[in-house]
């Protein structure tokens, strides 16, 4: 009776311990790192000074459905380079291309994260809806085409996270000022470059380009698309945070917010430039920056982290002053 006992309870505990690893392999074939780029969404709230338990609410929702609706993509995208990822020295680790998640279960979690976020974001409001439907047009022409044509690849990669910001603003009521969204798109743009400027230096370095549109980028273009872009950033969230006669900001005072930002572009341009890195003891020149992923930037920088925290707390800071009626 002992021994039969033992032997359920050994089958249970494997049961769970194949099912706890599953589950990790599923959620690993996600991608969740790259759920800090849908962190946008909580952007229009914060530059609106409309924080309060609805709008956080609402920005949670979108997140959580923005985050659904990239993880679908990010499967199908497994799905179909399986074979070539499984040629490749880092991407054979990937769930799907280790054989760690089928291919039946991830096409089947692929439709049901796209069309939860689709049923859901419709549900909520016609314009969440359109925004996640637009974006998940945009990955499909950016997967089909987009992403092998020069240029329209880095606007493909910025028109994402220009949608993330609208669906944060859909899904609370707010209404966009025209210098968030300008700022907003100037600042995907810079990324978008910063991040095609990363793998082509690695690219270089390596003697091959895994991405066909590479060939068409030089360095000496990226760099000049690169000083066009940050001037763009810095101007127009200059612009939105001199204040409300300029239709930005409700204070002025949100212009002590800029040294974080200018911070932040400065520092994120050091890590697109490896033998900078490894002259700053950072990181590897063959491992071409951690900017060609910003979602490790973001987590793993500590510099970017601190000016992230540091630019949000003095924002909050400012609304707290301005609620009290001590600034305006």
């Amino acid at each position: 009776m002992d021994s039969r006992r033992t032997s359920v309870v050994e089958k249970s505990l494997t049961a769970i311990t194949t099912g706890s690893k599953k589950s990790a392999y599923c959620l690993a074939a996600m991608r969740p790192r790259q759920w800090t780029k849908n962190l946008v969404v909580f952007a229009a709230p914060l530059f609106a000074f409309s924080i309060n338990l609805q709008s956080l609410l609402g920005s949670l929702l979108a997140f959580i459905l923005f985050c659904c609706a990239s993880s679908s993509f990010y499967l199908i995208n497994d799905i179909a380079d399986v074979e070539s990822d499984r040629q490749h020295p880092v991407k054979c680790k990937r769930p799907i291309a280790a054989g760690l998640v089928s291919i039946r279960i991830a096409s089947g979690m692929a439709l049901v994260l796209l069309g939860s976020a689709l049923i859901f974001g419709w549900l909520r409001s016609p314009q969440l809806g359109g925004a996640i439907t637009a974006y998940a047009l945009l990955q499909i022409a950016y997967n089909l085409r987009l992403k092998r044509m020069v240029i329209l690849d880095v606007g493909a990669i910025a028109t994402g996270f220009v949608l993330r910001a609208y669906a944060g603003a859909a899904a609370t009521g707010i209404v966009l000022s025209a210098w968030f969204l300008l700022c907003t798109a100037m600042l995907a743009l810079f990324l978008g470059i910063e991040k095609r400027k990363a793998e082509l230096r690695l690219a270089q370095i390596k003697g091959n380009k895994p991405r066909s549109v590479l060939k068409y980028y030089s360095l000496p273009l990226l760099c000049r698309m690169e000083n066009v872009v940050t001037t763009g950033t810095v101007v127009t969230y200059a612009l939105w945070s001199a204040g409300s006669y300029l239709h930005g900001a409700s204070t002025s005072f949100m212009l002590l917010t800029l040294p974080f930002v200018l911070y932040g572009i400065f520092r994120y341009q050091l890590l697109s430039d490896p033998q900078e890195i490894a002259n700053y003891g950072d990181n590897h020149p063959e491992q071409g920056g951690r900017s060609e992923r910003p979602e490790e930037v973001l987590l793993k920088d500590l510099p970017i982290l601190v000016t992230v925290i540091g630019w949000i707390l003095t924002c909050f800071v400012i609304l707290w002053l301005k609620n009290q009626g001590m600034i305006e």
